[in-house]
């Protein structure tokens, strides 16, 4: 495994930098992605230290952990390796940028999690999700690219959330579950997915949120058909936030949006839009059916 390429991608503290060596030279093939299962909130490891800090956002705190990529993965610190390994255990800004955009829409009337089925994609730490927990949500189930990042580093937060008195959340009623797998397969797995067809018109999810996820052109057909097969007709909606660009590598919500648009299924709305000074621009967009 460790004779994969590694790199950093869009890391959080990266100026300006294009990463134009990463154009340079042929991507190398992948690997078999990892089979699509579901993991169990007893496989929780006990074996890997989570460090926990706390994140705030206006009256809400929450937990964030922090495990070492080498002693889950025996990887370099690195934010990915492409096929093996697709940085699940570190905290993007977009994360904090879609908790913020949902307590802004939910402060604003725009929006209720409360009764609602969520799906978060790709999800890592799960603040979105754990989010949607604290909010009253009746299911909340959890997706990543490694079933590692999950047993590691996902239902740990998740349960330092719940058991941390300084904490808001509770899971109380909602039923939380955890897969790993790809997104061209791990609609396999989901309980409330549509395995025969594109688009989901008898269950589904109410709300997909997805931070940091379309960074990838490659991966993006496949994640828009796994939201498709997902996301509840006629009222389903999606929370995405990202990069406008993602330098060197292609993805962004440009790229992104533009293929949504030509598909005619589901409309854009932009919701938030952060600036930090960087030569590059984080959105928060929403999705639903035309």
């Amino acid at each position: 495994m460790a004779t994969n390429p590694t790199f950093e991608l869009f890391s959080s503290s990266q100026g300006s930098g294009l990463g134009l060596g990463f154009l340079e030279s042929p991507e190398p093939a992948l690997p078999p992605p990892p089979p699509p299962v579901e993991v169990l909130s007893s496989e929780a490891s006990s074996s890997v230290d989570l460090a926990v800090d706390k994140v705030t956002f206006g009256d809400i705190t929450l937990l964030k952990g922090r495990v070492s990529t080498k002693e889950v993965f025996g990887l370099p610190n690195s934010d990915l390796v492409p096929g093996v390994y697709e940085g699940g255990l570190k905290l993007w800004e977009g994360s904090i940028d879609l908790v913020k955009a949902l307590e802004k829409e939910s402060q604003s009337g725009n929006l209720s999690l409360s009764g609602k089925r969520v799906l978060e994609l790709g999800c890592g730490h799960a603040l979105p999700g754990i989010y949607a927990c604290l909010k009253g949500s009746d299911a909340v189930h959890f997706q990543d690219f490694n079933a590692e990042v999950l047993r590691c580093l996902t239902i740990p937060n998740l349960n330092a959330n719940i058991s941390d008195k300084s904490s808001s959340v509770s899971v109380g009623e909602t039923e939380v579950r955890f897969f790993g797998g790809e997104w061209s397969e791990v609609h396999q797995v989901f309980p409330l997915a549509n395995n025969d067809g594109e688009i989901d018109k008898k269950g589904g999810y109410d709300i997909i949120l997805m931070a940091e996820t379309i960074y990838s052109i490659s991966a993006q057909k496949s994640l828009y058909g796994l939201i498709k097969r997902c996301l509840a007709y006629p009222g389903g909606a999606v929370y995405m936030a990202a990069k406008k660009y993602y330098f060197g590598v292609g993805g962004g919500t440009r790229q992104f949006l533009s293929m949504i648009e030509d598909d005619g299924v589901l409309a854009s709305t932009l919701v938030s839009e952060v600036t930090d000074g960087s030569s590059n621009v984080r959105e928060v967009w929403k999705l639903s059916y035309k």
